[in-house]
């Protein structure tokens, strides 16, 4: 459980749930499903990433890696968007998104899907849609160098700082990643209507974002017909239309 104690006091005073997310982040999108599956109230703190709205102290001292979302229940910081889902479904076990006979495949779905998010998820986003969108002037950049501690999360920003391209290299290696990945999942569907079975768990709804994000990037789901049944089947839940649609409703048009 990824517990964070923050420099910025002010949120330990939080009473009830609150989410710090953003309208495009996939991560977030796992978050606001999960709450709306659980019929949770929560408070909303959007911070819009294309303005940049979570580079600054006050956030990085909630969130050590300035990333969303973050969650403040009762005044006590969960980060990592899979930790936090995991989390709120211990928590608040009613509905149920997990069952105890499949619940150690899940968190190797939930897993497998955070693994991949700098590797394989973030170049090819970035690289086909978000870079130019969320372009860093100079003390913007001098600003992130200075609150970000995490040398991945560096390394990554400093590739397509500056009108910089991500590297042929990169790309190849981000949709070999995918490609592996999607494959798996296209035969965990084979003959299921969720990835675990009959049960729409945890599983569904840490891989449903990255659906909808990288379809919305061009990315050729064609070739794999269960996950587009899959597909099919998630549009029609609510917690789809409330947790990703409501913010986020063509990813394409970003």
């Amino acid at each position: 459980m990824a517990i964070i104690v923050p420099t910025n006091k002010s949120v330990e005073a939080f009473e009830g749930l609150h989410l710090y997310h953003g309208d495009i982040s996939n991560c977030s999108m796992r978050v606001r499903m999960t709450l709306e599956e659980k019929g949770l109230s929560w408070e909303s703190h959007h911070l819009d990433l294309k303005k940049k709205e979570n580079i600054n102290d006050d956030y990085f001292g909630i969130n050590p890696k300035g990333l969303v979302p973050t969650l403040v229940d009762q005044g006590v910081v969960h980060v990592e968007s899979n930790e936090i889902i995991d989390y709120l479904d211990e928590t608040y076990p009613e509905p149920p998104l997990r069952s105890p006979d499949t619940e150690a495949e899940m968190l190797e779905w939930l897993d497998l899907a955070g693994s991949i998010h700098v590797p394989a998820v973030k170049p090819y986003v970035y690289s086909t849609r978000i870079a130019p969108k969320v372009a860093k002037t100079a003390e913007e950049e001098r600003k992130y160098n200075e609150l970000q501690k995490n040398q991945e999360l560096k390394t990554f920003h400093q590739k397509h700082a500056g009108g910089a391209m991500f590297s042929d290299e990169d790309i190849a290696k981000s949709k070999a990643i995918l490609h592996d990945c999607f494959t798996k999942l296209e035969n965990a569907l084979a003959g299921n209507r969720w990835v675990l079975g009959e049960q729409f768990t945890l599983a569904d709804i840490s891989w449903i974002p990255l659906h909808h994000v990288l379809i919305g990037c061009g990315y050729p789901f064609e070739n794999f017909p269960n996950i587009q049944r899959w597909a099919a089947s998630f549009h029609e839940r609510q917690s789809f239309r409330e947790g990703v649609l409501k913010w986020c409703p063509d990813f394409s048009k970003v």
